[in-house]
């Protein structure tokens, strides 16, 4: 990697780190105050407000990026780029506020929660006004997380002050506005630092809708994918289930967002090299990444399953023990969406424009998800939740393995996957080997400590270029100190 993704990447992993750190500390304290019951009702509102948020980007996140890294350099080209996205972006969060209202009125079983739903839906309005996609297209890392950290840091403060009992929901609600979307407020001000932004209606933002809609049918697909677990959870088991499950997703997708910290950074620099048409840069980077995936994917996902019953117990407490078995399920989609759906899909189709093909897909899955979950969900609940999410990422990765362009090619593949999977046996040892002790806390922080170690010393014995590059990196920085 040049030393810019390098960097960027080491922002974007302190900035994942924090998010991590974030739920670590508000999460326990916050499911034994509200319990299971009103942690269900914050996720089923998140899994209403999602579909009524993703109508609203309309698939303009991702393209915005893609279309604003390769105009960069014109800070006139530029700011009518982004000024034509913005544009679309804000007439369909209108339309999608206009619906969400339409759908609160005459739905009736959701309208016990229309207040907190009307809350949540507040970050669809900041994000659309915060364009954070000029950031990223700049590759601005640096001030992506200085910025998240703060909101964090601010909306903890407030967690502690203003939510003490089960009645607080509505209030935890309004805080998780504050860290999640508090920082598109300061980049209405600070993206002048790129480009001037307008609302500006005319016919040149029609070429731009096409490529955006693609994008928003896949985004559909994937957010129904990834939500109608929880929201079909609510309507046939009730809150308590939504509970046991939305606990044990939410680990799963911290979890999974730490692995994917690389493919916001590479994402710019991989839709540039595909565009020049050089599969030279494009393979290594990808060689690069790929062994980033492995390497730190895979230990994260068997450190989850060994430790499932641990972390419940630390992130949430033991009513939601029941948690530990879904979360042991997910992790192993989480597996398959690592190089399924990061890695194939967001890695390589998307930057090289074969959106397409990755929208069929994705539609194929959240169908298959849907049909599945009708039938097993009212039977077995949240386990079937998490097990249909197996088989539906499953079919993902080899579907979308099928259209990998034949220039397309990873080095080192068997050695990644080997130093990877006998690199977790000690992962496994070690935290059986710790299982006796008491403290649950001491338990796993030995376990995570000592096997994290090992997996290391082995890594730099089996020469890992992905280790090795690290090591050498920061012996540079010591030695210039």
């Amino acid at each position: 990697m040049s030393k810019s993704i390098k960097k960027n990447t080491v922002f974007n992993i302190i900035k994942t780190l924090s998010t991590i750190i974030f739920p670590l500390i508000t999460f326990p304290y916050v499911s034994r105050v509200l319990l299971v019951e009103s942690i269900g009702k914050i996720s089923f509102g998140l899994s209403i407000v999602s579909y009524f948020s993703l109508l609203a980007s309309l698939g303009v996140n991702v393209y915005a990026i893609r279309e604003c890294s390769k105009c960069r350099d014109d800070r006139e080209l530029l700011s009518k780029t982004a000024s034509e996205i913005f544009s679309i972006d804000l007439l369909t969060t209108i339309l999608s506020y206009i619906l969400l209202f339409i759908t609160l009125l005459f739905y009736k079983k959701i309208s016990g929660y229309r207040v907190l739903i009307l809350i949540q839906s507040l970050s669809i309005l900041f994000s659309t006004l915060g364009t954070d996609w000029i950031n990223t297209a700049m590759e601005d890392f640096r001030y992506i997380t200085l910025r998240t950290i703060f909101f964090q840091i601010l909306s903890i403060v407030l967690l502690f002050i203003f939510v003490r009992r089960p009645e607080d929901y509505i209030k935890y609600a309004l805080i998780t506005i504050v860290s999640s979307s508090g920082a598109n407020i300061v980049n209405i001000f600070y993206r002048r630092k790129y480009c001037d932004i307008s609302f500006n209606l005319n016919e040149s933002i029609l070429i731009h809708l096409k490529p955006i809609l693609l994008l928003f049918v896949m985004l559909l697909a994937q957010t129904i994918f990834n939500n109608v677990d929880i929201s079909m959870l609510g309507i046939f088991k009730g809150d308590f289930e939504v509970g046991i499950y939305s606990t044990a997703h939410k680990v799963s997708n911290i979890i999974a967002s730490l692995v994917s910290t690389l493919l916001w950074v590479i994402m710019p620099r991989m839709t540039y090299y595909f565009s020049k048409n050089n599969f030279d840069e494009v393979n290594q980077l990808l060689s690069k990444v790929f062994n980033f995936y492995i390497t730190f994917g895979l230990p994260c996902v068997v450190g989850a399953i060994v430790l499932s019953r641990e972390i419940i117990l630390i992130v949430a407490g033991n009513k939601f023990i029941s948690s530990s078995i879904v979360l042991e399920i997910l992790m192993i989609a989480v597996l398959f969406d690592i190089i399924g759906g990061m890695f194939l899909g967001n890695s390589i189709l998307l930057p090289s424009g074969r959106e397409k093909y990755f929208m069929i897909v994705c539609i194929i899955c959240a169908i298959v998800n849907c049909i599945l979950n009708y039938f097993l969900i009212p039977l077995h609940g949240a386990h079937a939740a998490a097990f249909t999410t197996v088989i539906c990422r499953v079919v993902m990765f080899f579907l979308l393995l099928l259209k990998i362009d034949k220039k397309i090619y990873v080095e080192n593949i068997p050695r990644t996957l080997f130093d990877a999977i006998f690199g977790c046996v000690f992962i496994v040892l070690i935290c059986n080997i710790f299982k006796n002790v008491n403290s649950t806390i001491v338990r796993t922080v030995l376990s995570v400590f000592l096997s994290s170690l090992l997996y290391l010393l082995f890594l730099i014995f089996r020469k890992n270029q992905l280790v090795i590059s690290f090591l050498n990196s920061v012996k540079k920085r010591i030695v210039r100190l």
